[in-house]
């Protein structure tokens, strides 16, 4: 199937491009050829292929989630500049 010079306009008009004839008649060109090859493409027999969504065979990289112990308040405190009991002690920065 052939695109013609009518229909490469006709898509540029839609699209809001301003085209001039050696584009139009480059964008024929290579419109055709693209549509082309999709028709080659749909010559093939998938009959036997099962759908995917990928062509790569995805893999979940997250570890498992898993129960552990925390960091004890003391030890995480004893590193910052400015504690309160219980708390990091920050300086205000919204009035």
């Amino acid at each position: 199937m052939r695109i013609t010079n009518k229909e490469v306009k006709h898509i540029a008009k839609l699209s809001r491009l301003y085209l001039s004839d050696e584009e139009i008649i480059t964008f024929t060109e290579q419109l055709s050829s693209i549509i082309e090859y999709v028709e080659q493409l749909n010559s093939l027999d998938t009959g036997n292929i099962e759908p995917t969504s990928h062509v790569i065979p995805l893999k979940n990289v997250m570890r498992d989630d898993f129960l552990s112990g925390s960091l004890d308040r003391e030890s995480v405190l004893q590193n910052a500049p400015d504690v309160t009991d219980k708390f990091y002690r920050v300086p205000k920065i919204i009035e």
